[in-house]
């Protein structure tokens, strides 16, 4: 049978149900749950900004802005864009809010995201991210605070082993200016060659051309200077600091002279968590210092620095799913023991109980679907149990069965399950 096109969702979304909501949620609620132990509070960020937030933020001839955004006019006539990353609206309303005059602030924050692109493992058009964000702390220790921060979240969730961090340094905006300059020269000469974007990238951003995913581009960027050798004193220094405090924790990475972040306001630490398990799309959690982006958006000059995960990729790499809850399910035996099965199931939800009670059926029928539902026990409620003031619990795994006083039920199942 065909499905009609209202029936299916649209390409590169996707339904979370089941098993894989449930990696998904691991995901997201460890991530919470470790930003937390790391002094991050959570924000949330509206799902559409203002698309001059992401045009000034991510700059107006990168692909995010030129080819992936859902950017629409509203019925305002003001140009709405679904949020592609969370960085720009964090930092947006950081300026909403105040909180520049409260640094550092330490967010973490968990959504949906947009972009249109090529659906693929791993990458939809509709995708979550985790992230935090260090705002207002120009120390190479908040970045290293920042990159320990993502590998114990990848720790906890049993990821950490099967991802490489890698490394980098931008250097400051001086070393960055003499570097622009050596790589402009070294491209000029192959101009022809590169790619039709790159040659775009030549004239306003030159350093996106180093993260090109077109194989020209790449046997041409092989050659190209490295930013390594024109770091000023202090950038170097900076970056030794970041170094030094990744070894005093026990964080692991390689050095990949590189890994770029090709916007004008990165600064100094770049970082990637790769792997090898989910094919082309290595990437799974990465972030950087991004000390211009505040003041780009009309905030004051403050630092930042921060990193984003994709969920679904991390949810990819995740080992077996925990299993749904399993329900208590109660059997009412008889009309009279409906109502007081409804009282008993409400009583036992506010206890802490998942419960299951069908609306209808003979008890047959009921404990069909209980068995459906993985339930863990049933509690049969007849009228010989009723008038004695009890229930016959049955342990479903072994079949072992009891009585219980219906006085002390919830005190028994906390010891049962």
């Amino acid at each position: 049978m065909s499905t009609a096109p209202t029936a299916r969702p649209v390409r590169g979304t996707h339904d979370l149900f089941g098993e894989e909501l449930r990696r998904h949620r691991v995901v997201a609620e460890t991530g919470r749950k470790i930003a937390e132990r790391w002094g991050y509070q959570d924000i949330v960020t509206p799902i559409f900004e203002h698309t001059e937030v992401f045009a000034r933020s991510l700059g107006d001839v990168s692909d995010i802005v030129t080819k992936e955004m859902y950017t629409f006019t509203d019925r305002g006539g003001e140009s709405i864009t679904l949020r592609p990353e969370n960085t720009a609206g964090v930092c947006r309303a950081v300026i909403s809010l105040g909180l520049w005059q409260q640094l550092p602030v330490k967010l973490f924050y968990y959504g949906p995201m947009f972009r249109y692109e090529r659906p693929q493992k791993g990458r939809l058009r509709q995708f979550h991210q985790i992230g935090i964000e260090c705002i207002g702390a120009p120390e190479p220790l908040a970045d290293a605070e920042v990159i320990a921060a993502g590998a114990h979240t990848l720790e906890a969730l049993g990821v950490l082993e099967a991802t490489v961090l890698e490394l980098n340094t931008l250097g400051d905006l001086d070393s960055r200016a003499r570097y622009r300059d050596a790589l402009v020269g070294y491209l000029r000469a192959h101009e022809t060659r590169l790619s039709a974007d790159s040659r775009l990238r030549l004239e306003r951003n030159p350093l996106r051309i180093l993260d090109s995913k077109d194989e020209g581009d790449r046997a041409i960027v092989a050659g190209a200077p490295l930013l390594h050798d024109f770091l000023n004193e202090p950038s170097r220094t900076f970056y030794a600091r970041v170094k030094e405090a990744l070894d005093r924790l026990a964080v692991c990475y390689v050095e990949n002279p590189r890994l770029v972040r090709g916007l004008d306001y990165y600064t100094h630490t770049a970082f990637e968590f790769t792997t090898t398990r989910l094919g082309a799309q290595g990437a799974v959690l990465a972030g950087g210092r991004y000390d211009g982006l505040v003041k780009t958006l009309g905030g004051p000059d403050v630092p930042g620095v921060g990193w984003a995960a994709g969920v679904e990729r991390l949810a990819l790499l995740l080992g077996e799913a925990p299993p749904p809850v399993r329900p208590v399910a109660i059997v009412p035996i008889g009309e009279p023991a409906e109502a007081e099965a409804w009282v008993l199931a409400r009583d036992l939800r506010r206890a802490g109980f998942a419960v299951e009670l069908a609306f209808e059926g003979k008890p047959g029928k009921r404990m069909k679907r209980a068995d459906r539902l993985g339930a863990q026990l049933a509690l049969f409620m007849g009228e010989e149990e009723r008038a004695r003031g009890v229930l016959k619990l049955r342990l479903l795994d072994s079949g072992r069965e009891e009585e219980v006083a219906r006085a002390a039920l919830v005190a028994r199942l906390r010891e049962l399950l």
